[in-house]
């Protein structure tokens, strides 16, 4: 609704307003000091979506400093709208991932389906062509209605936006736990590719240079987005469903094709997605990174409502909308490339060298703030943090379960929505749209080949928060670790990762405790295992009044597949290939799935990642895999050896008959956490691979009767069950749990 009068400055600072729009007292100073006189209106919600937590990382702008942001390969870091590392040949591949929780929260269809192509921005705005889509989603439990019709609208929302835009959904991850019921996370990952000489930056350079606005109008949907981001849900948080825009991605796909072809022309200066904060942010920040300034008039911003304030204007996220800057002379140039894809084209303003954001409207100067004062210098945090004290007591708790019958233990597991297959979602998206995808939802990663070349990507998303709750600091390791043996089992050298780091609110000391320790493990898997942080999103106070959620840092990582003939997945491929287990035997049973299911929570000592062993793994497998050694890798993750091996057989016809590689036959079968993999090898490969793999224990063959036999040390037979009934109950599981009235 338009503000008919707005209030003056005297009424903002009396009447404390400025708190309704998520600033301090003490922030309202800072801003006092910076304009050395009180803000107006449009001024005040200018800085206060630039120092909200999603836009300025205050409270965890210290923390992210601890993250390594150089290699040999990377091109770009964290900085831009997403990083870029070399994958030889003058390409390169972009990537990024980011939140968009609490508009999924409120509006899951319309939340899920901006995420995805606000994500989508980042990375054309880079000049890279988008090739692929990833996601990570965390529910509640699907026997709540209310979570079940999140998890349906967020699913149709990404797969409505991705479809249509033609960009493939090849793969990602959900998990399923109470402390997410009425605080979902979607996070959206993008990858592009790009050739070195095409790479493009967010900047306003060039004093007198046009400013130009292109694509979707501006409405009032999303205004005071990035403010919504950065506070708890509650049940007020309802009547936020305003600050949800609505997205059209058949605009996308038109000012996709239009960018690309306005990035090749050699009079663009600059580019970036207005994404959240809207025009604020992308002015603020292009002119910041210049050093510079930019002057706009707001009467040349195509509206589609009518008496829309500077304020509105400024703060909406409508969705589908550029920022470009060109060099003066070129810009009908510019316009024709836009309207040519019948797109709106606008000069809106000029780059000047008063390093000032001036926005002008109706004849009027109604914004006139330091540039730098809003994208660099929001305050600052190190927020007060404190160990909980169930850190404690889970440390001095050892934990053991009791499983009775194997089989129906391992029944029960594979049914469990975390567990179970995730073809309900993953079949409404179109994962082989451009006819790139070689490894499509299903594998330890998704693969994408590279056409013109030998190679192709491999690409994941991984956390297992649960561990992070157990121990912050072992369980960032393991977060890191987990995606890097996902893109090795696949075949791929990791090249780098981007972060989405989900927490609760950091102005509790406990919270930020996780978020401290955390990034700690992360820094050192990232350095270990050299997959330096080109980019990422931090999303805080995900938190109801019910409590915060587990601490989830989802790593989104890339890797490089060098001959697409080494493309490997899980499945194993035929009958007689021999069946290895590499890695060991420890009793890790806090934070898995089978202490879940008989607990109906987590609790205990986390289990230890040794980063060293995790890296002279990925360096073994990797090199099996290019001697051409191996028929399928996979590591062993939730449900333990016994669920991992089963996910082996679904889908291939066959069986496999194993003896397990310990006496101690529970954590041999259903133990998580560690460096372990199952890999079967071609028969007449065996002596090659075990000069390669010394460590790795032959424990049984792939069979051609499609029966899974798992035989404890002792030779007697523990599980023998077929696999087809195994993957039915596998396969139906989640769609099982959608359609009941439970």
């Amino acid at each position: 609704m338009q503000l008919l009068r707005e209030p003056s400055p005297e009424m903002i600072q009396e009447q404390k307003l400025y708190t309704e729009m998520g600033m301090t007292d003490e922030e309202f100073d800072l801003v006092l000091k910076e304009l050395g006189r009180l803000p107006n209106y449009t001024e005040l919600g200018l800085f206060s979506v630039m120092w909200s937590e999603h836009c300025s990382y205050k409270n965890s702008k210290v923390l992210l400093k601890k993250f390594p942001v150089e290699g040999e390969r990377v091109l770009q870091g964290p900085g831009e709208g997403a990083g870029i590392i070399d994958i030889d040949d003058e390409q390169a591949v972009v990537f990024k991932i980011e939140s968009h929780n609490h508009p999924s929260a409120v509006e899951p269809y319309e939340g899920a389906a901006t995420g995805v192509g606000g994500i989508i921005r980042d990375v054309f705005s880079m000049g890279a062509r988008p090739i692929a889509l990833m996601n990570s989603l965390r529910f509640g439990e699907l026997r709540n209605p209310r979570v079940k019709y999140i998890f349906e609208g967020v699913v149709a929302g990404i797969a409505g936006y991705g479809n249509c835009i033609g960009i493939p959904t090849v793969g990602g991850e959900i998990q399923f736990d109470d402390c997410y019921e009425g605080n979902p996370l979607v996070n959206a990952m993008c990858v592009g590719l790009i050739d070195h000489k095409d790479i493009q930056k967010g900047q306003a350079k060039g004093i007198g240079n046009p400013v130009l606005y292109v694509g979707a109008s501006t409405g009032r949907d999303g205004i005071h987005g990035a403010t919504f981001a950065s506070e708890e849900l509650s049940e007020d948080s309802e009547a936020k469903r305003p600050a949800v825009q609505v997205g059209d991605p058949f605009m996308e796909k038109l000012l996709i094709e239009a960018c690309l072809v306005a990035i090749k022309h050699p009079k663009l200066v600059g580019i970036q997605d207005m994404g959240a904060a809207g025009l604020t942010s992308s002015s603020a920040e292009m002119a910041s990174k210049a050093g510079s300034g930019i002057t706009m008039n707001l009467d040349h911003v195509p509206q589609r409502e009518k008496g829309m304030t500077p304020y509105e204007m400024m703060l909406s996220e409508s969705q589908e909308r550029m920022l470009l800057v060109v060099e003066k002379g070129s810009e009908q140039e510019f316009i024709d490339i836009f309207e040519h894809w019948g797109l709106k084209a606008a000069i809106v303003g000029e780059v000047t060298d008063d390093h000032r954001l001036t926005l002008l409207h109706n004849g009027e100067t109604v914004a006139d703030v330091p540039v730098d004062a809003l994208a660099e210098e929001a305050p600052v945090y190190h927020k007060p943090s404190k160990e909980p004290a169930y850190f404690k007591e889970f440390q001095a708790q050892e934990y053991r379960p009791k499983v009775e019958n194997y089989s129906e233990t391992l029944k029960t597991l594979l049914q469990q929505p975390t567990i179970a297959s995730k073809e309900w979602v993953y079949e409404q998206y179109d994962h082989m749209v451009r006819t790139s995808t070689v490894v499509a939802p299903g594998s330890d990663a998704a693969v994408v080949r590279i056409r013109g070349t030998k190679k192709a990507l491999a690409m994941t998303t991984d956390c297992n928060s649960r561990f992070i709750y157990l121990d912050p600091y072992e369980g960032g390791k393991l977060a890191v670790a987990e995606a890097a043996r996902n893109i090795v089992a696949s075949g791929a050298e990791p090249l780098g990762l981007t972060d989405c780091l989900n927490y609760g609110s950091p102005d509790k000391p406990e919270i930020f405790w996780q978020l401290e320790r955390s990034t700690d493990g992360l820094s050192e898997a990232c350095r270990e295992l050299g997959t330096p942080v080109v980019g990422g999103n931090v999303s805080l106070y995900n938190e109801t009044s019910k409590g915060a959620i587990y601490p989830t840092p989802v790593i989104g990582m890339v890797g490089l597949i060098h001959d697409t003939n080494h493309i490997t997945t899980q499945a194993v491929k035929q009958a007689g290939d021999l069946v290895y287990f590499l890695g060991e035997v420890t009793p890790a049973f806090a934070g898995t799935e089978l202490q879940k299911l008989q607990e109906g929570r987590i609790f205990g000592k986390a289990p230890v990642v040794d980063l060293k062993l995790e890296k002279k793994r990925h360096t073994e497998i990797l090199d099996a895999i290019h001697k051409e050694t191996t028929a399928s890798v996979h590591d062993v993750s939730e449900g333990g050896f016994a669920a991992s091996l089963t996910e082996k057989l679904f889908g291939t016809g066959l069986g496999a008959e194993v003896t397990l590689p310990s006496e101690d036959t529970l954590a041999a079968s259903f133990s998580e956490g560690n460096a372990n993999y199952i890999i079967t090898v071609p028969a007449e490969k065996q002596e090659m691979f075990e000069e390669i793999i010394t460590e790795a224990v032959l424990i049984g063959k792939v069979t051609e009767q499609p029966t899974l036999r798992i035989n404890e040390k002792s030779g007697a037979n523990l599980i023998t069950e077929s696999v087809a009934s195994l993957e039915e109950l596998w396969r139906g599981a989640i769609a099982c749990a959608v359609k009941s009235k439970g």
